[in-house]
């Protein structure tokens, strides 16, 4: 069935597998005046990714939230994150707001390596923040920036969840890459990562990584989509298979050039099982933000 599956077809393909829903840990909602500011970004981003890149979901926030529902994406994240000093208490705010109105959204927030990060961190922490983004390409800082140490003992202890974006892909950055992660996880081993687009292209890198430490975790965020007109799946897939209880659903919604469904029906094609797909599309992330309890398949 996943074989040209659509939006449509997302409520029973996902019935059809004995779950709730879906749980993606890698969506966007931000202010308003900030998502314009992204889709302008990608708008003009097509030299650097030597391609087009057209907003398949560009639409009002009500809009975006009705897709998401009628695909039977039960639980997501609204990552905001920044990209500079000084930005991140206004996108916190404003996400804290967010969270506050709209139920299957997990509470997420942001930092930015630059004095009291570790302050407000451990304040949304402390308020019951669920999930936090980093951002190392766009930010253009390290993973171990020592303006970073106070945020990474606050989560280090809370084993609060982080999405970072830290992979080359689709464009390599000067901080960008395993090493700087690699040094972080030395000194706070009790992280708890979600490392953004499976970490491509440092694929096999970042798999280490979690394998070595219990913590870390990869979304599939964009991953072998037709969209890169590459296969790049074979070299990686024995090893997703063992990584199973890792393997996040993200699609980087509603930022994305074709429909949501594709990257539902990408992983599919790997044809690793339909357990492995349960655990990706929903049990894994429920476990992970403790809402298991709905229904998930054991």
């Amino acid at each position: 069935m996943a074989d040209g599956l659509e939006d449509e077809d997302l409520p029973s393909f996902v019935t059809e597998l004995g779950l709730p829903g879906l749980f993606d840990v890698h969506v966007h909602f931000m202010p308003p005046r900030i998502m314009q500011a992204v889709w302008s970004y990608f708008d003009s981003a097509g030299p650097l990714v030597g391609r087009e890149w057209p907003i398949y979901y560009r639409g009002s926030e009500e809009q975006r939230l009705d897709r998401l529902r009628t695909m039977s994406v039960r639980h997501f994240s609204a990552l905001s994150y920044a990209h500079k000093p000084g930005v991140a208490t206004f996108m916190n705010d404003w996400n804290r707001e967010f969270a506050g109105r709209v139920p299957e959204s997990l509470w997420s927030g942001t930092f930015f390596p630059e004095s009291g990060s570790g302050e407000y961190v451990g304040r949304l922490v402390d308020d019951g923040v669920q999930v936090f983004k980093a951002h190392m390409q766009v930010g253009e800082y390290a993973a171990d920036d020592p303006l970073l140490d106070g945020v990474w003992d606050v989560l280090n202890q809370s084993m609060t969840p982080v999405v970072m974006h830290v992979g080359s892909g689709p464009v390599p950055g000067k901080y960008t890459g395993p090493e700087s992660v690699s040094r972080t996880l030395e000194r706070f081993p009790d992280l708890t990562l979600i490392i953004a687009h499976l970490g491509a292209p440092e694929y096999h890198e970042f798999m280490d990584l979690a394998e070595r430490y219990p913590n870390v975790y990869l979304d599939t965020t964009m991953a072998f989509v037709d969209f890169w007109g590459r296969d790049d799946s074979a070299a990686v897939t024995p090893r997703l298979l063992d990584l199973q209880p890792k393997i996040l659903l993200g699609t980087d919604f509603p930022n994305i050039p074709y429909q949501y469904a594709h990257q539902v029906e990408v992983l599919q094609r790997l044809n690793l099982g339909d357990d492995w797909m349960r655990d990706v599309l929903w049990n894994n992330s429920a476990r992970l933000f403790g809402v298991e309890r709905e229904q998930s398949i054991p």
